[in-house]
């Protein structure tokens, strides 16, 4: 069969990419929690009840979740550039309709389309930018990619709380409309188009995955208001786990999968996921409580909570470049360990030093080491999750990885605040400061867990051979005349 040459990557091609997919990124990851400080606001103005203010976050997690596989899956087999622009095309349009959105319905529609574009584009922004960049420079790159996306997720309550203060509550969504048109253009032609040689739908695979996810993550939003007994809440966990079951069975005997499960073999590819899905679950439901206590207890606004956060939040601007930096000099694997110990530290001091009338400097260590760690981690995971599987998988390696998590991130604030509510609640400045504090050391052993998953990665890097992608192809690509034979 005839190789190709991979085409060379230029710098201004590798620029323009890393700008366009952070950008994208930022956009998807700041929607998880934007909305979380405009609730109040959004009951005002739309009315609805608590289970409505709810879905208004949850209906944005629930189809981002469920459909990120997919959307990595459509990009391989029809063009990830493609695929990009469709689902960026979506969450822009998603957004508009949120911000005019007349009442709390049409919003929830509105936040589960804008759930569903962001899913189609997010795990496309690590192969886009994959594509685009040397492989000796891809370190560098994912810092600043994950940098820019662990900003987006740590500052969603400071975005939507200013916004929501200073402005409106429509402006937590009018603000990606701008974004989005300008990402539009630059997208469609400064990106390079590329597919999964002789990728192919596996139409059952994402059937089955997808009603698994929703099981689980549906039973994990419904869990703080229902309860973890509760009918609806097993039998979603029940219904997504034998689907998910049944994912795994096909995709162990089937010929084509839509994700092999041989991957999981790999000790990289396993080790990270479960890191990052352990991180996930720690740091959501962290920062999910932690800017409750500065509102509720510390008395502060939204703005002012979320400036006094920016140890922490604002941390991966400054240190995660140097973390990829680092990833490409000695490897992935000690950055990554070392950024989950610190992350894992840092919640644990918060545990220690939290009580209803603790002072801010008393917080100021656990902030700036939370915030390290949280740095050193996002660069080196993103291109540890990169680099374990073969060119040709890394859409749906990128896809596993995302839904890993946003499940993570949803666990992370059930289970969290469940551990609140036995212990504490909103009584009191005391109760919350009772709730609060057996809720981070469950974050803070579970992030440590994520960084002994991390230490079993392997000690060299084992890079799968680069095979090369496909030439940028037409916009309707022929069949191949002959498909790859698969191993």
């Amino acid at each position: 069969m005839k190789q190709h040459q991979e085409p060379p990557t230029s710098r201004a091609g590798a620029i323009w990419a890393l700008i366009i997919t952070s950008v994208a990124g930022f956009m998807a990851a700041l929607d998880n929690l934007v909305v979380t400080t405009a609730l109040p606001s959004l009951r005002k103005d739309l009315g609805g009840g608590l289970e409505e203010l709810e879905w208004t976050v949850n209906a944005y997690t629930l189809t981002f979740a469920v459909l990120l596989m997919l959307g990595a899956a459509l990009g391989d087999r029809f063009g990830r550039r493609r695929l990009f622009v469709t689902g960026l095309a979506i969450f822009t349009a998603a957004s508009a309709a949120a911000a005019a959105a007349p009442g709390i319905d049409s919003l929830i529609a509105a936040r589960a389309v804008q759930g569903a574009g962001a899913a189609i584009m997010m795990p496309l922004t690590l192969t886009l930018l994959t594509a685009a960049v040397p492989a000796a420079r891809r370190g560098m790159a994912y810092g600043v990619w994950g940098a820019v996306n662990g900003l987006a997720v740590a500052c969603g309550p400071l975005v939507g709380g200013g916004l929501t203060e200073h402005i409106s509550w429509h402006w937590i969504f009018w603000l990606n409309v701008p974004l989005g048109l300008v990402l539009l253009p630059l997208a469609r032609f400064r990106l390079k188009e590329s597919y999964a040689p002789g990728a192919r739908l596996d139409v059952p695979g994402t059937l089955l995955v997808s009603g698994g996810l929703f099981g689980i993550v549906y039973a994990l939003v419904k869990t703080p208001s229902d309860g973890w007994t509760s009918t609806p809440v097993v039998v979603s966990f029940l219904a997504g786990a034998a689907l998910l079951g049944g994912f795994v069975h096909h995709g162990i005997h089937n010929k084509a999968p839509m994700l092999p499960m041989r991957l999981f073999g790999n000790r990289a590819f396993s080790a990270i996921n479960a890191a990052s899905l352990l991180m996930f679950l720690g740091m959501f439901g962290s920062i999910f409580l932690l800017s409750q206590f500065l509102q509720n207890v510390s008395g502060y606004s939204p703005t002012e909570a979320g400036l006094r956060m920016l140890p922490w939040t604002g941390m991966p601007m400054i240190v995660a470049p140097l973390a990829g930096y680092l990833s490409d000099r000695i490897g992935g694997r000690p950055v990554v360990t070392a950024g989950l110990a610190l992350q894992a530290l840092g919640l644990a001091l918060f545990a220690v030093v939290i009580e209803a009338d603790v002072s801010y400097a008393a917080q100021l260590p656990a902030l700036i080491v939370s915030g390290v760690g949280m740095a050193l981690y996002f660069a080196p995971a993103a291109n540890l999750v990169m680099s374990s599987v073969r060119p040709a998988e890394q859409g749906i390696a990128s896809g596993a990885n995302n839904a890993l998590r946003e499940v993570g991130g949803a666990l992370g604030v059930a289970v969290m605040a469940s551990v609140f509510s036995a212990q504490g609640g909103y009584e009191s400045a005391a109760s919350f400061a009772d709730g609060i504090r057996p809720a981070l050391w469950t974050g803070a052993a579970a992030v440590a867990l994520a960084a002994i998953a991390a230490a079993l990665l392997p000690t060299r890097k084992q890079p799968q051979p680069e095979q090369p992608e496909q030439p940028e192809q037409p916009e309707k690509p022929e069949k191949p005349a002959h498909t790859p034979a698969r191993v």
